[in-house]
Order: C-alpha cells, then sequence, then structure tokens
C-alpha cells in the first residue's frame, strides 16, 4: 500500500515538474495569445487614443504576435509595477521601453534591443551656434523634466545653468523663446514632441550613452527567446519594423541616432 502511494506521489511530482519546465512558446502557442503588458500613458510609445490602445509599442507588440502565430493581449499597468506584474506571471511580456540592465538580467531574459537611444539636445531652427556635447553648453541655460536622470547627467559636467520644468511643454515654450539656450530629452521622443508642440525647433546633438531597450519575460524558456528572437528579426528583414518605426519617430529606432 505504502509502494503504491509512493509511486502516485512521484507521478504527480513527475507531472508538476514537467508542468513547470514548458516553455512558454508552448504556453502561448496552446493559448493563441501573447499577453502584453504597457502603461498605456507613454506617447509616442503606447497611449490611449479614442479609448483604443495606439503607439509604435502596441503596433510593434501586434506585428510580434503575428509572426509567433497567435494575437497580442494587451494590459495595462502604471511602471512602478510593471515588472512585478511580470515576475508575478501574470502576462507573458513587457513591451515599454525597458532598458536593459544587468540588475534587471539578473530576474529576467531579454530579447534583442529593438530601441537605442540617447539623451539628446533640442535647439531653435534658427540657433547658428554649434553644441557637439554638453561641455558646449558650459556657462548656458539647459532645460529638461523634472524628475529625470537628465539633471544628474548634466550637473554632473558642471558650470551649466540647469533649469527643470514639470514636463516638455514648459522648457520648450522657454526655448522657443530665448530664455534657455537648449534643452534635453530622449533621442526617441525629441521628433514627436516638436513635432506635437508646432514650435520652431529642431533634435540637436546626442549628448550620452548609448541605451537599449528590449523585451523582459521569465527566465528558462530558451524556446520562446529564439523564437521571439527570430519574430523581431524577420520583421527588420522583410521591412516592417522600419515602417512602424517611421510612422512614430521618423526614423529606425533600432539604430543609434545621429547627430544633427
Amino acid at each position: 500500500m505504502k509502494m503504491r502511494h509512493w509511486l502516485v506521489a512521484a507521478s504527480l511530482l513527475g507531472l508538476s515538474l514537467h508542468a513547470a519546465a514548458a516553455d512558454l512558446l508552448d504556453t502561448v502557442k496552446q493559448r493563441g495569445t501573447l499577453k502584453v503588458a504597457l502603461e498605456g500613458t507613454y506617447p509616442p510609445f503606447n497611449y490611449k487614443e479614442n479609448n483604443e490602445l495606439a503607439g509604435f509599442e502596441v503596433e510593434l507588440a501586434k506585428a510580434l504576435a503575428q509572426k509567433l502565430g497567435v494575437k497580442a493581449e494587451f494590459t495595462t499597468s502604471e511602471w512602478s509595477a510593471i515588472l512585478a506584474g511580470l515576475q508575478a506571471g501574470k502576462y507573458d511580456v513587457v513591451i515599454n521601453q525597458v532598458g536593459i540592465t544587468d540588475k534587471r538580467k539578473q530576474t529576467f531574459d531579454f530579447s534583442e534591443p529593438y530601441t537605442i537611444s540617447a539623451p539628446q539636445l533640442i535647439v531653435r531652427k534658427d540657433e547658428k551656434r554649434v553644441f557637439k556635447s554638453l561641455d558646449d553648453l558650459k556657462g548656458k541655460k539647459l532645460g529638461l523634466g523634472q524628475g529625470t536622470n537628465y539633471a544628474d547627467i548634466a550637473k554632473a559636467v558642471g558650470g551649466i545653468d540647469v533649469k527643470t520644468y514639470p514636463g516638455a511643454q514648459e522648457y520648450l515654450q522657454d526655448l522657443a523663446l530665448g530664455r534657455i539656450d537648449a534643452a534635453l530629452n530622449d533621442s526617441l521622443l525629441i521628433p514627436y514632441i516638436v513635432k506635437q508642440t508646432k514650435l520652431p525647433l529642431k533634435p540637436g546633438a546626442p549628448v550620452g550613452e548609448l541605451e537599449k531597450s528590449g523585451i523582459p519575460f521569465a527566465k528558462n524558456n530558451p524556446k520562446f527567446k529564439a523564437a521571439l528572437n527570430k519574430a523581431l528579426a524577420d520583421l527588420q528583414a522583410d521591412g516592417t519594423f522600419a515602417k512602424i518605426s517611421t510612422k512614430w519617430f521618423d526614423r529606425d529606432v533600432s539604430k543609434p541616432p545621429v547627430a544633427q
């Protein structure tokens, strides 16, 4: 009797271990959907328009899911909780400009990078002075958003009069009026916000280290990782990625920004 119980327990344990070892790709294929988390409040990457999700990463997620032979199923989450939700298994991936860092790689696996960006200057369209680096702004006024890491980057240079603002609209307005000499933001956002504000401004030079973003997912899913990277590579090879990227950013964001 005890032997029978042991065999049953061993059998159940074997089933449990098999289930635990199932690759995420098998789960996604069986379900028929790729569960994607994003903020939904981060234009032009992902946001709501007429109560529907829109943006670069929304279109990218749908294209990736199609390459995997499934449909994208979206969940919105605040940034502060989005990676914790992934760790808890609430969704399969996060497609929300997640920087690939050594610390995050301790917890998650990542796809190959799909965006490469850097801090970049914004200047007036008629600006004659050449600002190739933050050193060129010593003794000048630089505007940027409160709560960003750009203030630390600028202050580390020294000699720059750093002005912080509640948001991009405020410092871009001051830049257009000549109250500051330049502004600083993410290179991927600049074409969009310049276009949206319709102010006489233009992108300037990238002035910091390159930052790569990828798609995080649970570790120990080699089949899923290979399939996701293949789907991303296929989108780049057939021109779909460049088409989506150019629609939202006027360039291919998988390539490093180019100085203006």
